[in-house]
């Protein structure tokens, strides 16, 4: 189980590197003003904040999600894995409800987290900057508005992440399944890789305007006077200003993310497992075990 977990956090890790600057963009699209927009699209957005402020702008906010990364794949790889034993039945409804347990529970972390992230990719560069970091974005907003403040969009937030993770838990185990992931398999990282990234695609297709609705909450009052009211009524305004596309808006650079992030997460689980038992990685991917409990290598998606 430690092991599970130390490769867990490693693949994690391995995640958000590659793929922070595509939800850098992808934030950055989602609260941008239809009325006076900054952006053309997702090309133009990662070129401009290239030009502007480097290829570090990519990784703004990136100090926000490392730093939870450790305490979310905790509670998601001890609530799973309990939850599909306290279930009784590895069958397809427990494992959906076992991984929209985990969504559930690491919300705790994970909407801080993000409220964090979010604001630092949308501040501006310089040493005007109003945030120095992670801890410093929370601690200002805790003194501002309270524990209320840090959790903003947090119903939102558990709207997107349970449903999102049962449906990648599920989606995961019913591929790894499908593609026959057995230990001797000289295919075997490959189609964990190809599991785990379509797994990561379809969480993100399954709640992703609710991403938008909990963007734009978490960044509401950054810039000016507070718009939204709440969830319904950031739906009802996002929706009368922009039509319903603004719903769909940065899923281009999500779905880019997606993919790569969690292949990058099972390569790095399956080197960590690896290493840690002491056995010689083969190109065959024997090292892994990857029997039909799968789920048990699966990686938070919103990461």
């Amino acid at each position: 189980m430690a092991l599970d977990f130390l490769a867990g956090c490693a693949g994690g890790v391995a995640g958000v590197l590659v793929g922070h600057p595509f939800d850098t963009v992808k934030v950055r699209l989602q609260v941008q003003s239809m009325e006076k927009p900054q952006y053309r699209g997702t090309v133009h957005c990662f070129q401009a904040i290239i030009k502007q402020e480097g290829v570090l702008g990519l990784y703004r906010g990136l100090g926000s999600p490392l730093l939870g990364l450790t305490f979310i794949n905790a509670l998601v790889f001890g609530v799973q894995g309990n939850t599909l034993r306290a279930l009784g039945r590895d069958s397809p409804l427990n494992q959906f409800l076992a991984g929209a347990a985990a969504g559930a529970i690491q919300c705790v972390i994970c909407c801080p987290m993000e409220l964090a992230k979010t604001r630092l990719q949308l501040q501006e560069a310089g040493p005007a900057r109003t945030y120095r970091g992670p801890l410093d974005c929370l601690a200002q907003v805790y003194r501002r508005e309270g524990l209320r403040g840090v959790n903003r969009g947090m119903v939102s937030t558990l709207l997107r992440e349970t449903p999102s993770f049962g449906v990648y838990f599920l989606t995961y185990d019913t591929l790894t399944r499908a593609l026959g992931c057995e230990p001797g398999d000289r295919l075997l990282v490959p189609k964990l890789l190809l599991a785990g990234g379509t797994s990561g695609i379809a969480s993100w297709l399954s709640t992703y305007p609710l991403d938008v609705v909990k963007s734009r909450l978490q960044a509401d009052g950054l810039r000016g006077a507070p718009r939204y009211r709440g969830i319904l009524d950031c739906v009802r305004q996002s929706y009368r200003a922009e039509g319903w596309r603004v719903f769909t808006r940065g899923l281009a650079s999500t779905l880019l993310r997606a993919f790569p992030v969690n292949a990058a997460t099972f390569a790095t689980v399956t080197v960590v497992l690896s290493y840690a038992r002491g056995e010689e990685a083969r190109p065959e991917g024997d090292a892994v075990p990857a029997a039909p409990a799968g789920p048990a290598l699966a990686q938070p998606s919103s990461l």
